[in-house]
């Protein structure tokens, strides 16, 4: 069996959320105070107290509406699928069948009437009846560890009765074993008493403490062994790294053998119907590579035989993690600033290879839009390099806005927009692409490509006019007249901007493109002029990236400047001003 539903009503920042879990692993990601530790808390409500107490909720812990009072009480639903026989047997009174008519396990949790410290009395029952009380077998079958961000994992590895190396060390040794084990303990204690400085050490004690309490009170001293069974083995084991004792580990290696102990420890053991290991914030302990071996570890965890299943629960504000993290393993907890929402990337419809596509490009840089409050869209390095000195300019800071500056290099926004919108993601896209004018046909002449004035209608691009059908009250896509390069040339203040970041670039082709301006009249044609020089040249074409790059620092080193329209209504839209209509 494994979770396949939590509902949260009224907990902290989450004033109704849905969240749908898959087998296996679950990668909860979102920004920081996005509400991913109250989701943790509500998996801890029911599944820890095996081995930890419940986390402890009072009054404070009520969802408040800003500026309000708390508002009704705190509720955690529970809905367990993929139920065998014997679960279904443990889980009686929680059964519930769906529309299939496969049986559910339905439990609820509900936090109500504050004592006089504030702390919230905790009522946990089963199916659709609050009268049908969660039994201590049904708690008992549930068995769930959590592992907190910022842990020593070297105090859960060091010597003790109850610690996890001792339980898996006991779990994994039959009757045999244990006798066989004591039996070998007893002969070496038995030879260590032959040795003649473990004779003369007793001998030395033994006639202190008899000359000192006399013969009526003296104890019975003997030397050996602590360890001289198997229980007493099993609270004393201890785990060498590299030669070196565990505390001398490194933190994030410790964690991941802590990680391994754990998890060996969930899987063989037989005495629960629902297994389930809560990590929060891996990547507190973790360089970037060992993110990705510890993720792609768990998610090829598959159970074998003599060994049960495992749900994992891993929370991450680390684009590492879902980056590499596959789409279908993805719950997103997006705050949009009025509420915070859910979203599962696996739900999403993509057209034919888009979903593909979506996955190779996922990479750091890009993975940031699963952690952004909003988001503009471009086409390549240029857009990159340029958009965020142009909104500056514009008189925004982006990244103060919260925004989020994405380059899908090329035109692959049909990749990332079904992300976005209505039915998904819903925070503010402003997609900056190429208007990409039609070429028209001259009769007897090839195609040639249009250079607009400002003022003129034109007619985009396929691709363009197709984007622009994504388009709903969250996702909107703007674009000028040709090109980002040649819309900017359009303006005199740019103009002189261009020629400066050319000119440090390609100083001889600055110089052709220079005169071929100066000849041209009109915004259009010295636009062209300036356009066609660089970028429609034969040969020793200027590459775009670069160009930008220096054209940013033209700008940003105090270059006059002129925003055109479309770039200032996308950056409007974006950081949601008011201004983008």
């Amino acid at each position: 069996m494994y979770l396949a539903q939590l509902n949260i009503t009224n907990f902290r920042k989450l004033k109704k959320a849905e969240l749908h879990f898959q087998k296996g692993l679950n990668v909860l990601v979102g920004s920081n105070n996005a509400g991913k530790t109250a989701v943790v808390d509500a998996l801890r409500a029911l599944l820890a107290g095996h081995d930890e107490p419940y986390p402890r909720l009072d009054a404070e812990d009520i969802h408040r509406p800003k500026g309000g009072t708390p508002e009704g009480d705190m509720v955690f639903q529970y809905v367990f699928r993929g139920l065998d026989a014997d679960d279904e047997a443990d889980f009686l009174a929680a059964l519930k069948p769906n529309a299939d008519g496969k049986m559910e396990a339905h439990i609820t949790v509900r936090y109500s009437e504050a004592d006089k410290t504030g702390r919230l009395r905790a009522k946990r029952w089963c199916g659709d009846h609050e009268d049908v009380g969660l039994t201590g077998d049904m708690m008992e079958n549930l068995r769930g560890v959590y592992l907190p961000p910022l842990r020593d994992a070297s105090q859960g590895l060091k010597p003790n009765r109850t610690s996890q190396l001792s339980r898996l060390f006991q779990l994994l040794a039959d009757n045999a074993g244990k006798d066989g084990i004591n039996n070998a303990l007893k002969e070496l204690d038995e030879e260590l008493k032959k040795h003649q400085p473990v004779i003369n050490t007793h001998a030395a004690i033994k006639g202190r403490h008899g000359a000192m309490l006399g013969p009526q009170l003296a104890q019975a001293l003997d030397l050996g062994l602590s360890g001289s069974d198997f229980q007493r083995l099993a609270s004393r084991l201890s785990l060498i790294v590299d030669a070196f004792e565990i505390e001398q580990n490194g933190l994030g290696f410790n964690n991941l053998i802590f990680m391994a102990v754990v998890l060996s420890e969930l899987a063989k053991n037989p005495e629960a119907s629902y297994r389930g290991l809560i990590i929060e914030e891996p990547e507190a302990h973790l360089h970037p590579h060992l993110q990705a071996v510890l993720l792609s570890y768990l998610e090829t965890i598959k159970a074998v035989e003599g060994e049960k299943p495992v749900q994992l629960f891993v929370t991450s504000h680390s684009p590492n993690f879902a980056s590499i993290a596959d789409l279908d393993s993805l719950a997103c907890l997006v705050d949009t600033g009025n509420a915070v929402e859910t979203f599962f990337p696996r739900t999403i419809t993509f057209g034919k290879g888009k979903r593909e596509k979506l996955k190779r490009y996922l990479d750091v840089t890009r993975a940031e839009l699963f952690f952004a409050r909003r988001v503009i869209f471009v086409e390549g390095a240029a857009e990159l390099m340029l958009v965020s000195v142009l909104a500056e300019k514009a008189g925004h800071k982006l990244r103060e806005h919260g925004v989020s500056l994405i380059s899908v290099e090329g035109l692959n926004f049909d990749s990332f927009l079904p992300l976005f919108g209505t039915t998904a993601l819903k925070i503010p896209v402003a997609v900056i692409t190429d208007a990409d004018p039609v070429s028209v046909a001259v009769e007897g002449e090839e195609p040639q490509a249009l250079y607009p004035a400002p003022g003129d209608v034109v007619q985009v691009s396929d691709n363009t006019a197709k984007m622009k059908e994504s388009e709903d009250t969250f996702i909107k896509v703007f674009h000028g007249l040709k090109t980002l390069e040649y819309d900017l040339a359009l303006h005199a203040d740019n103009r002189t901007a261009m020629l400066a970041a050319l000119k440090e670039l390609h100083p001889k082709i600055a110089v052709t493109v220079t005169a071929a301006l100066e000849a041209a009249e009109g915004d259009a044609a010295k636009a062209r002029a300036l356009f066609s020089g660089m970028f429609e040249r034969s040969q020793n074409n200027v590459q775009k990236g670069r160009f930008g790059q220096a054209l940013a620092q033209v700008f940003a080193d105090g270059a006059a400047c002129v925003v055109p329209d479309y770039i200032g209504k996308a950056i409007a839209h974006a950081c949601q001003t008011g201004q983008a209509e």
